[in-house]
Parts: C-alpha cells; structure tokens; sequence
C-alpha cells in the first residue's frame, strides 16, 4: 500500500516549488493576505518566530554597545530630496501622502522606506563635538516600499525590519562598524538560524542609492536560488555633507563624520521556510521556534497520563524549554502531522506503557528520528536533542550549499552547467567592468550576488571578456 501523504494541503517542492511556498506559509498559520494589496498579515505563530528573531538580534546588538530609537514614520519631500543619489534610488518604490486629512500639503510626506533622512537631520541637531561621537542607534520598524510583484515574507509593501544607523568620527571607525555588524548578521543566521551564508561586498552597481560600499550575507535556497540575507552599508562622509553634519574635532576643526547603516527584514523567515522545509512543511531551527517541545499523551484518557504528561511540561518549562502540551480531543496521528507541519523540533509521546517502563519516545521534526529517552534524564536528553537539531539542519543545508556551488571560467560553461544542474552559486572570476557583469546577466541568467570576503587564491581570466580578472564573483538567481 503506498504511503498516505500527511499534509495533502502542501503541494510537493518538486512539483512546483512557489506553490510549496505559499502553501506552508498559509497552512502552517504564518501568514493571511488583505484587502491592502501587496500587505499581509503576520499571524501570531508567523510573529512569534519574528519576536524569536528579534529578542536575539537586539541582544546581540546590546552587546555590541548599541541603542534602540524610534523615527517618524514619515519624511518630509524636501528632506529627502537632500541626497540626490539616495532619493533617485528609492523613488520608484515611494509610497506618498498629499492630504492631511481634507487639506492639501505643501510638502508631501515619504512613508518611510528607509531612515537615512530623518538620522542625519538628528545628527545635525545633536552631534556638536568629538565628545558627542559615536552614536549606535537601532530601530525596530516597519517600512514601506511599492514592491510590484509581492510575495509573503520575500517581498511585501510594508514589511517589518530593523534598520541601524551609526555615526563615527573616523572612516576607519565606520568600516569596523559596517564589518561588524556584517559579522553580526552572519553569526546570527549560522547559529540561530541554522543557515549558511557567504559574507561579501556588493558590486558597485548593486551597492544601496548613497553608500560607497555595500556589504551582504547571501544564503542559498533548497532551489538553488540565492536570497540576500542581511547587509551592511558605509556610507562614509556623503550625507553628512548632504545635511551639513559636522563637529569639532580634538584639534578644534570642523570636520565630517562617517556614517553606516544596516538592516534585516521579516525575510529572514521566509529564508528559514526555504532553507529548511519540506514536503510535510516547516522545520524550524530550535531558536526561533515558538514552541520547541510538544507533549502528545497517548492514550489520554486512561488514569496517569494526562497527569504525567503535565509533570513533563513544568519539568521541561521549568529546564527553560518553550513547551506546549496538546491535550485536545484530535486523534494522536493528527496532532503527529500538525506539529510537523508546524516545524516543532521536538515531539515527546508518553502513554500508559511509556510511564509503565519509566520512559517516553523523542522525535526530531528534522530527520524523523525516534528515541526512547528515560523520564529520569528528560531535560538533559532534550537538551542535547535540540543541539543536535540546531547541528543537523545546518550541516544538511551547507551540504546543499556546497553540492549546489559551482566554479566556471566562460559564460557557456555557466549556462551548461546551469542546464546540466539547476541553480546554484556561481564562482566565476570578474575584470571589474560594468558592462560585463550586465553580459553575464543577459547571457545567462545569473546576476552578481557579492564578492566574498573569503578570498580564494584563483588565477584567471574575465568569466565574459577574458581579460585579466581583478576578483572572484559570486552569481546566482535571486530572490
């Protein structure tokens, strides 16, 4: 007899791999469309893992000696018309208001897609001295932009982020800050999220509307397709000449700071679905998961179980563990398939027969392995279950990363290779020119996704023109 399909809902990532997408993140309660086109609803299992993502993140910028802050939502036009190379680059994606209430505004107001405006304009207000430098400031947000194909997660009109924003005296201190926080992000995808990334530099093409360098940390999908993860800008002194920041320095001159800025979205959740899902649903990584142990009674009805079954939850909340037990009336092989579907890392059955021999069966959502685990050792086995988990699921990705990177030296090669493989990360080695990156991505499909920060020890030619080479290139499709 063939196997049933646990999750019928879920179309098979084989099949159709977008409509998986959508399918785990309606099913698994993530997501709810609107009337607002392009807006989504983030329902509470989806903003719970959110808040997972957040609780870390701001902890570890905490530690790293920033602070929280909180900007208008709104930015006047003659604000943002300051720095001409930034406002062209948002301008497409400018979500504007013209009336306030019945009346007209003689300066119509940007709903904030990014912040670099409004900080300059309080650092201009604030930042007077040596003495007064360096400011770190975060901010948790939402942020506006008229995306023209939106998807849940990946890519929305509003959609939910940090933004950093500092301020130094020194290039030197504004680099160390944008690789900072780079590294930051990397860490935090690598540990928490248990999600490989490559670090690099964005192109010069590629690099945000006012910054000099663009750094980004670029993930692979379980398609083959690349999604910017996380990046890092310095922008060096070009808005504070913009907005006529300046303070005096130890020497009593008058002089410009340097300045950053970095960012994550909620797109970080539709990277863990890509990441790590499969045919039966989200598998979360045990830091961000809303609930990381579920206790399913067997045989709930019987005397003992339910009681012990609640002594197993205080246990493991108690341990620090975020458990929920299901004691509702739906059968045990539903409540199996909810919570896989759901991307709980661990499952815990105890019944009559279990408590009878002092032990329960474990079940890892990310390989399907079962254990019988002893009641006595509970904590302690759960424990190294959900480092186990956190461990396994990110060496199965970065296997997927390395299966799906390839090294090739002419743009025929890229798309044999491509054709032969499905999509990947391409290594190719790049003379710097412009037009041909824009070649590449006309020739092949794949556009530039970072120079690595790993540098590799390659001789080579121009992967398009085949002049000498100046770097190596990441490509890929993307998100």
């Amino acid at each position: 007899m063939a196997k049933e399909k646990k999750v019928t809902e879920i179309t098979s990532m084989d099949e159709d791999f977008a409509q998986w997408y959508t399918d785990i993140c309606k099913k698994a309660e993530l997501v709810e469309y609107t009337s607002v086109k392009g807006c989504m609803v983030i329902r509470p299992y989806g903003y719970a893992i959110w808040e997972n993502i957040q609780r870390i993140l701001d902890g570890m910028f905490k530690d790293t000696g920033h602070e929280n802050v909180c900007m208008p939502m709104f930015i006047p036009e003659s604000l943002l018309q300051k720095e001409k190379d930034h406002v062209e680059g948002f301008a497409p994606e400018v979500a504007w208001v013209t009336h306030g209430g019945s009346e007209k505004l003689e300066d119509r107001l940007c709903v904030r897609p990014t912040s670099e405006t409004l900080f300059c304009e309080h650092y201009a207000n604030i930042v007077h001295s040596y003495r007064d430098l360096p400011k770190l400031y975060n901010q948790w947000v939402s942020v506006v932009r008229w995306e023209k194909t939106t998807r849940p997660f990946l890519r929305s009109r509003e959609f939910l982020w940090q933004e950093g924003h500092t301020i130094h005296a020194t290039a030197e201190e504004a680099v160390e800050e944008t690789e900072r926080m780079l590294n930051v992000y990397a860490e935090f995808c690598e540990n928490a999220l248990a999600m490989p990334v490559v670090k690099g530099r964005k192109t010069d093409s590629d690099k945000f509307a006012g910054a000099e360098a663009t750094y980004a940390i670029e993930a692979l999908m379980h398609d083959g397709k690349a999604l910017q993860a996380g990046t890092s800008h310095y922008f060096g002194d070009g808005f504070a000449r913009a907005f006529d920041i300046q303070y005096t320095d130890k020497e009593n001159k008058r002089v410009y700071p340097h300045q950053t800025s970095w960012g994550v979205t909620t797109r970080l959740i539709g990277a863990v679905i890509m990441t790590h899902g499969d045919n039966e649903g989200l598998v979360l990584p045990p830091a961000v998961a809303p609930v990381q142990v579920v206790i399913i009674p067997i045989a709930q009805h019987k005397e003992g179980v339910l009681e012990k079954a609640n002594e197993l939850k205080e246990r493991l909340a108690k341990a620090g563990c975020r458990v929920k037990l299901d004691d509702s009336d739906n059968s045990p092989g539903w409540k199996f398939s909810e919570y896989e579907m759901k991307g709980v890392p661990l499952r815990v059955e105890i019944g009559p027969k279990d408590i009878e021999n002092g032990q329960c069966v474990i079940v890892s959502r990310w390989n399907g392995e079962k254990v019988f685990a002893s009641l006595e050792e509970l904590e302690k086995t759960v424990a190294e279950k959900l480092i186990e988990a956190r461990d396994g699921m990110y060496n199965k990705a970065l296997e997927n990363m390395n299966n799906r990177t390839y090294f090739c030296e002419t743009t025929d090669e890229i798309t044999k290779t491509l054709e032969e493989n499905g999509d990947g990360f391409i290594k190719a080695m790049w003379c710097g020119e412009e037009a041909c990156e824009d070649e590449v991505k006309e020739k092949t499909g794949v556009g530039s996704r970072c120079i690595p920060l790993q540098k590799e020890r390659r001789a080579g030619n121009c992967v398009c023109c085949g002049k000498p080479a100046k770097c190596m290139v990441y490509w890929g499709k993307a998100y």
